[in-house]
Formats: C-alpha cells, structure tokens, sequence
C-alpha cells in the first residue's frame, strides 16, 4: 500500500472514530433494551388493538420469539379492509424515547388520508432490527428479524385485514437495517425507503459505526449480535454486499450532505430536538457520513443496473425535519410498489 493510500485509509478510519464517539455523546441518556428472545411456541398474535386518536391506534403482538410488543399504528379513515401495509421503524432510539416519528414528524397527519396501514413499532433500541446471537447483559436477546419478516405479516393482516402487500421505510439506524430485512426476505417488501443510514456494515469503518452505535444507545456488545469481527454474519448483514438481492424492489435512498439547511435553526427544530449547536456539529458529522455511505450503495446498485430513486440534497443535517420531507419525498416509491 503506497503511502498517499495509507493516508486515505486512516483519514477514513479516524472520520468513523470520531462520529462515534460523537453519536456515543448525543445517546448517553438512553436506556437499555428490554428485548428478549422467548422459548414459546407458536404463531404470533394481536393481543390489543385500541383506537387512540382519529387515524392513531395502539397494538399489542404477542410473539413466539420476542414476547409482548407494542406498536403505534395509523390506518385509514374508517379502518377499511384491503390496505397494504407501511412498517415505519425508528432510529437508535427505537420508539422508546422522544425522537421517534410520531413525536418529531407529521407522520400521522400526512398518512392519514392514505390508503395504508402504517405500523411503528416502539420498541428496539440499539437493536438494528436484527436477529442476535447471544444473550447480551444489557439488550437480552432480540429476535427482530425473524419477528419482523416470518411472525409479524401474517398477524398484522389478519387483525387489520390487510391485503398482504408490504413496503419498509427506516432512518439512521434503522436505514441500514430496512436494507438488511429485505435482502434477508426478498420479495417480502415491495418498496424499501432508507433515510441517513450506512448499507457498509462488514468493512473497518462500517462496523466501528455499528458497534458505537449498539453500546451508545444501549450500552450493548455487538459480538452478542453478529459475532466477534471476522465474523461471516458481518458480511451476511451487509447491504452493500447483498444487493444484487434487492433487484425487483422499488428503492428510495437519501442523506444530507451535512452542511445546516433549513432546519438547522432554533425556530425551525423538530419539538425535543437537542441544543442547535449539536444538531449542526454533531448532526452535520454524521449526516456527512451516512452521505458517504448513501453515495457508495447508489454506486453499487448503479453498478448492478438495479434502478433506485436517489436524493442527495446539498444540505441538511442528521435531524427530523430532513427526514420528514424524505417521508413525504419517498412515499410515491413506496406506493408504487404496494399498488403494484
């Protein structure tokens, strides 16, 4: 390796660290998971399905491998039969604190006149929506991706009376995970949309981000999720990687370039935002990041000629008010691909 390309290498290596530590930073007051793995057996079950406000309701599933889940979703005016479904994930926080999209976005306002069941769940912190290995001290043992793609469907379109059409839609976090579900079950979504995430999980730089953001959020071992590095489930997980299994899904990827935008002012803040200092500093480091990462999978997918809608605006920080356009901005791609 000559030395200018060290010197990219280690640039890289170094840019990771330290959006890592600044994502560790923003995260210390979050909690543990409460996530754990169950020995029951059979198919899960909406337990609870209340209407809370207008299109607003709230679901319980009782699941097999993750117990009892809560769920926030909005459906259609008048909960008509024959809808497809929207599986809206939160970010680090997983629902489980205030920044989630009902708190921060216009989530319920705007699908409220659309033709789809939207359905959060509020659980999931620092999990990356995935399947993990062992017991971890602090997370117990989540069992997301076979709750979300085998147990999940079913249950929501018999209680909803869906019409089994589903589309998946994730930021930060769980961008990179919506990625992972649908490689992990193709033909399972028809639409995926990924808002400021990373489908690099398996290269240095990738999987430093992914174990900041496990033990930030909540103070998780990423070995007990996909293993010791080296680990073939690294690569398993790796969007980037596994792309050619997305050909055939309608595709919607976005991040800011990390430069404040219109959002970043006090006025114009999501409500509960943090300080407007660390919305533009530490928003701006990870924005900048995930835009490096955004720009590599379009690359790829480019690469592999499977088409994706692609929006890289020239500014815009790690924050709600980006990702609240980006839901409107997405939602024909999404709605393609249920109505197909």
């Amino acid at each position: 390796m000559t030395p200018r390309r060290r010197a990219r290498r280690s640039a890289r290596v170094g840019q990771t660290v330290f959006v890592t530590v600044l994502l560790a930073l923003t995260l210390t007051q979050l909690g543990a998971g409460t996530a754990a793995a169950r020995d029951r057996e059979g198919a899960a079950t909406v337990t609870g399905l209340t209407q809370v406000d207008g299109a607003l309701w709230e679901m319980t599933v009782d699941s097999p491998t993750m117990g009892s889940v809560p769920f926030q979703v909005i459906r259609p005016n008048g909960a008509p039969a024959g809808a497809p479904t929207l599986y809206l994930l939160n970010g680090a926080g997983g629902g489980e604190d205030g920044a989630n999209w009902l708190a921060q976005t216009d989530a319920q306002q705007f699908f409220a006149d659309k033709f789809v069941n939207v359905v959060i769940p509020a659980r999931g912190l620092g999990s990356y929506y995935t399947d993990w290995i062992a017991a971890d001290p602090r997370m117990g043992q989540p069992m997301w991706a076979t709750f979300l793609t085998d147990e999940l469907p079913a249950a929501v379109d018999h209680a909803l009376a869906g019409n089994g059409r589903n589309a998946i839609a994730g930021l930060s976090m769980s961008a990179t995970s919506v990625l992972d579900l649908a490689t992990i079950a193709p033909g399972l979504y028809r639409s995926v949309a990924a808002y400021s995430g990373c489908a690099r999980t398996s290269t240095p730089e990738g999987e430093a981000a992914v174990r900041g953001i496990v033990y930030a959020a909540a103070g998780g071992d990423a070995d007990n999720m996909w293993g010791p590095s080296g680990s073939p489930l690294w690569r398993q997980h790796d969007p980037y990687l596994n792309a050619e299994k997305l050909r055939g899904t309608r595709l919607y990827l976005s991040s800011g370039s990390g430069t404040p935008g219109r959002y970043d002012t006090p006025s114009a803040q999501a409500p509960g935002a943090p300080p407007i200092a660390n919305q533009i500093l530490v928003g701006g480091a990870l924005e900048a990041a995930t835009r490096a990462c955004t720009e590599a999978m379009a690359k790829r997918l480019r690469q592999l000629s499977i088409p994706a809608q692609v929006h890289l605006p020239s500014a815009g920080t790690h924050s709600w008010g980006y990702w609240e356009d980006e839901l409107h901005r997405s939602w024909p791609t999404l709605a393609a691909g249920l109505d197909d």
